[in-house]
């Protein structure tokens, strides 16, 4: 579409026929055509003096034609665009969501001095920093953090999202849009799965890679089971994040230590080690994969787990170091599988010994893991 260039017969009807419909058709087509690059610079300085008498008019039709016409418009003046995104709601709230003239300064500024429908509207931009989405959370406002969590273009800190958990992990609005985000810190994940209903807990287990069981097993108060797979899915940092806050809640229990380590989740092994012994990740590393007889043990006993585990310990490292993965589709599950089935098959032999729930829980998941597929395949 053409756009017209403003004319002096623009301003002429502005000041011949100032009444409310003449000023809001003005303002709009004077904003709407707003174009530095088409515009003379005698014509954009006109058109921004306009504005800026417009912006106080005393009837809202005419800011709100302003604001309408203005709000997706890079070139705006930054004190108009301030000054129409803290007029009222109706003025504010197209420019609060759309303008990019606005700074998060700005911003924050609203979310900290106006009402809800604000936060709401800047909840929903396109691109929320962390800045900004630490004052909306910290606000307060359901609406709005419910809009900021479901809004992809909204970054969150890790500290923001524990708060939205704090105060409204309970809100299965809130809830549901967790769930729905692109990627959930580990310990955010962990806490999440559960409070949510059955049909989120599947849900967050397709969404972030935990599997639909294990999202089941934490609805059915099964903390411990899922949390194995949440560890070995998340990076370093998200796993020692894990490790501290299960630690911290007394969930860190020699039962999950020993079950992850039997199906093969390694670096939960080596993070729980390390924090439980006070030992950089480094050292305990070097301790539990010592070819001696004497680094896991000294690491072990300095975690302070019960002795009783040692043996299952060390024959689920042995057998670590014996099995790859095989390269394939759900390699991972397999190997899972092949550990368990090196392990159990030394049970009651040389002291390898586990708590009743523990054996139940690797047996239980050993059928439910795929068998070694590789020979069929290469047959077939």
């Amino acid at each position: 579409m053409t756009k017209q260039s403003l004319s002096e017969k623009d301003v002429q009807r502005l000041l011949t026929d100032p009444s409310v419909e003449t000023r809001a058709e003005t303002a709009a087509k004077i904003a709407a055509d707003f174009d530095p690059g088409v515009l003379s610079d005698k014509e954009r300085q006109m058109a921004e003096e306009i504005f800026r008498v417009m912006v106080k008019d005393a009837e809202v039709r005419v800011r709100e034609a302003l604001a309408d016409n203005l709000k997706e418009n890079p070139a705006v003046p930054h004190d108009v665009a301030k000054a129409l995104a803290g007029d009222v709601d109706s003025v504010a709230l197209p420019v609060l969501e759309f303008s990019k003239v606005l700074n998060d300064e700005d911003l924050i500024e609203i979310v900290r001095s106006q009402g809800p429908a604000k936060q709401v509207a800047i909840a929903k931009r396109d691109m929320v920093s962390k800045a900004v989405s630490g004052a909306l959370v910290d606000a307060g406002d359901e609406k709005a953090v419910t809009t900021l969590v479901a809004n992809e273009g909204a970054e969150i800190s890790e500290q923001s999202l524990t708060k939205v958990v704090d105060d409204f992990g309970e809100v299965e609005a809130v809830q549901h849009a967790m769930v729905y985000r692109p990627k959930l810190p580990v310990a955010i994940s962990e806490r999440l799965v559960t409070m949510v209903s059955e049909n989120l807990g599947e849900e967050l287990a397709k969404r972030h890679e935990i599997s639909a069981d294990m999202a089941t097993d934490l609805i059915l108060q099964s903390r411990e089971r899922a949390t194995i797979s949440l560890g070995s899915l998340g990076d370093e940092s998200d796993l020692k994040k894990l490790i501290k806050q299960l630690n911290d809640n007394g969930r860190l229990t020699p039962s999950i230590i020993t079950r992850a380590l039997c199906m093969g989740d390694i670096s939960f092994f080596e993070a729980a080690m390390a924090r439980l012994s006070n030992t950089s990740l480094a050292n305990a590393r070097k301790l539990i994969h010592d070819g001696g007889p004497l680094g896991l043990k000294a690491v072990f006993e300095k975690a302070g787990l019960p002795l009783s585990h040692y043996p299952a310990v060390r024959a689920a490292m042995d057998v670590a170091q014996e099995i790859e993965y095989d390269g394939r589709e759900h390699d991972r599950e397999r190997y899972s599988r092949r550990m368990i089935e090196r392990i159990l098959t030394q049970y009651g032999d040389l002291g390898v010994e586990f708590e009743a729930d523990d054996l139940e829980y690797l047996l239980t998941k050993m059928n439910e893991l795929p068998g070694d597929i590789s020979d069929a395949q290469d047959a077939a």
